[in-house]
């Protein structure tokens, strides 16, 4: 939710590939005099998703660096649920010291406020970017089995199912997440051919029955697929980042194939309570992005197949709300929801 954005492209092409919260407004005076200080005690990454997953891997490979930069422990905590609400409402009600952070991915602080009616969710546009952690690719994937031998016949197979009157299946993760949304947003670029959604209790039973062919395609993650596209068993049509993915050098990316306003990443940054202040969010960012530097960070994200991310808190924050239009526009049109 590939490579690190290329920072430097328009802020169109930004928005295509996937705000700022105030800072330090309404501190109190005894709190301003102690940021000279900061930390004084130890730093809580806190994670909305259960252990083992991309989103806590994201934060636990940084742990030991900004450690190292910042003089006091930093460490993990997961609280799962609700597809990272739980997690975000927790650090968005925290106190902004600086000791409670969250390590935000593309639904928790992009989909969630536009796929959750009923659930109340914290305003991601409020809190406030510290850096960009890690970025991936999504990949479409399908069954080795299923007869296409790449995209076009992909694409040429599902307009002539609906042709028949027949609907192809895709699979996701779950109701409301950034693979559903992503497969909404192709579909409509190549014509809007009849699709169904068919979302499992996570990905891992999801990429079961499509493995199996009980359903034909999905997007996913780059890191999540990698094993499967490694073993034989899916093949990838089509990548969704600006550039290839390093690991999979021949798969060609939507752009590449003419598809054209379809870049799509998923992401995953820090973020702080709103109000947190501005110098403890420089001090995290640089101790983030020595971090990320570290030779073998490097080589441990990217042979999962997902990019170092690095850069300025307002990056970080441009890229949250570009995102958050885009998706919440697509969430709008397909009426996707998560409830």
């Amino acid at each position: 939710m590939p490579i690190a954005p290329d920072l430097s492209l328009s802020r169109r092409s930004a928005l295509l590939q996937l705000g700022l919260g105030g800072l330090g407004a309404g501190l109190l005076p005894d709190f301003a005099h102690a940021q000279g200080a900061w930390p004084t005690k130890s730093v809580t990454l806190v994670v909305g998703y259960p252990p083992g997953g991309q989103t806590d891997f994201a934060g636990r490979i940084l742990t030991a660096g900004m450690q190292a930069s910042l003089g006091q422990p930093v460490v993990m905590d997961n609280k799962a649920g609700v597809n990272g609400n739980i997690a975000t409402d927790y650090v968005a009600k925290s106190p902004p010291d600086g000791y409670r952070l969250l390590v935000g991915n593309g639904s928790n602080m992009v989909l969630n406020p536009h796929t959750y009616r009923n659930t109340p969710v914290a305003d991601p546009l409020k809190m406030v970017p510290i850096g960009l952690l890690l970025t991936s690719s999504l990949m479409l994937v399908v069954p080795a089995s299923l007869p296409v031998k790449d995209l076009d016949a992909f694409i040429a197979w599902v307009k002539a199912q609906d042709k028949e009157g027949k609907t192809v299946d895709y699979a996701s993760g779950g109701p409301g997440s950034l693979v559903q949304t992503t497969m909404e947003l192709f579909r409509e670029r190549i014509g809007k051919p009849k699709m169904s959604h068919v979302p499992y209790k996570g990905s891992a039973p999801a990429m079961t029955d499509l493995i199996a062919g009980r359903v034909p395609c999905m997007f996913d993650a780059s890191s999540v697929v990698a094993p499967f596209l490694k073993s034989g068993q899916l093949k990838a049509l089509m990548a969704t980042g600006a550039k290839r993915v390093p690991a999979f050098p021949d798969v060609p990316t939507a752009t590449e194939k003419g598809i054209k306003d379809f870049q799509v990443i998923s992401f995953i940054g820090l973020y702080g309570p709103p109000g947190l202040n501005a110098d403890v969010v420089k001090k995290v960012n640089t101790a983030m992005n020595s971090a990320l530097k570290d030779p073998n960070v490097q080589k441990t994200i990217s042979d999962r197949g997902d990019d170092a991310g690095g850069g300025t808190p307002e990056q970080l924050g441009a890229l949250t709300k570009d995102y958050y239009a885009l998706l919440g526009k697509v969430v709008k049109d397909n009426d996707i929801r998560a409830e």
